[in-house]
């Protein structure tokens, strides 16, 4: 090989380098942060990477996911916001508890939540047409719709005088959703307890007192306490004979008897969507906070007949999805 050449092949290879680099540190880098554990996120991680794609990202190919759980602990979330922003990431997004934590830790990294919660109310955004700052995302209202799954409860056992609301106080949902189901409850003339769960104890002790108190009906609040032990509520609702109410599908697919609320598995592909859209350029603050327009019963019948109740007509007319 002539010197020349030599020179030649090796000049440019020593330039393809610094094109790879930046080629590589072009991919951006999203930070999925998360109180719960993976195995409870299947359908919403699905949802939300359908969202990116939706905006043209596909994970592997041209962006790139970091994802931190916090297994159930809350106070696991400020060490994981760090190590994310160390990383560092273009977008961090999540839930409630998690958009807080990052709220905390930054001022600059864009922030998309899904939220079950009022943002405005709990402070998330300062409101929904102008978030302002860097955060905004989606609110499947999952904590304001108490109130109404008190009255599907008390459609499906109309006899029922007392019922009782299991609740993580720890939850930045819980104190709203409590007041509009007391509020609810009093204005019915129903009997409202509220227990308060942190651990699984908690909630087999609840259900001990159900059964010893002899209470008729239950409204699971929401959260994600709640829903990351959905499959032992469920079976302690089957087991006690306990008639209960949902804020999300999920629970009914798990063989909860009802649920009633938007569709959180779209809210996770919406959020995707919006995580597209900052990547692409577009600021937190100028997106609106994104809010749903329909709402989903849903009746496991199985379920019902399981309990010895027959689900009146006009409940079951009203079912966006009845399982049989």
């Amino acid at each position: 090989m002539k010197r020349r050449e030599f020179i030649t092949l090796i000049g440019g290879g020593a330039a393809a380098w610094p094109l790879a680099a930046r080629a590589q540190q072009a991919t951006p880098v999203v930070g999925f942060l998360d109180p719960r554990s993976s195995d409870t996120m299947a359908d919403r991680l699905r949802a939300f990477r359908q969202g990116l794609k939706d905006t043209g990202y596909v994970e592997g190919q041209n962006v790139a996911v970091e994802y931190r759980w916090a297994e159930g602990h809350n106070d696991r979330l400020p060490a994981l916001v760090a190590d994310l922003i160390r990383r560092p990431v273009a977008v961090i997004v999540g839930n409630t508890p998690s958009a807080f934590a990052a709220k905390a830790a930054t001022t600059t990294v864009p922030i998309v939540f899904a939220t079950g919660s009022d943002p405005v109310g709990v402070g998330l955004v300062a409101s929904l047409n102008r978030p302002g700052g860097n955060v905004t995302g989606v609110s499947f209202l999952a904590s304001e719709l108490g109130a109404k799954r008190l009255e599907l409860l008390r459609q499906l056992l109309p006899r029922a005088t007392t019922i009782a609301m299991l609740a993580n106080p720890d939850s930045a949902n819980t104190e709203a959703e409590r007041r509009a189901v007391q509020a609810a409850a009093l204005t019915i003339g129903q009997q409202l307890t509220i227990f308060d769960v942190r651990s699984d104890r908690d909630i087999e002790t609840a259900f001990a007192t159900f059964v010893q108190r002899g209470i008729g009906s239950l409204l699971v609040g929401t959260g994600a306490f709640t829903q990351s032990h959905r499959e032992r509520i469920v079976a302690l609702a089957a087991l006690d004979a306990v008639p209960a109410i949902y804020a999300l599908r999920e629970f009914v697919v798990a063989g909860g008897l009802m649920s009633y609320g938007a569709n959180f598995i779209d809210a996770y592909r919406q959020a995707g969507i919006y995580t597209g859209r900052i990547l692409k350029g577009e600021k937190p603050a100028d997106l609106p906070v994104m809010q749903p327009t329909k709402f989903e019963l849903v009746i496991n019948l199985r379920t019902a007949k399981a309990l010895g109740l027959e689900v009146p007509p006009t409940l079951l007319a009203r079912a966006d999805e009845v399982i049989e």
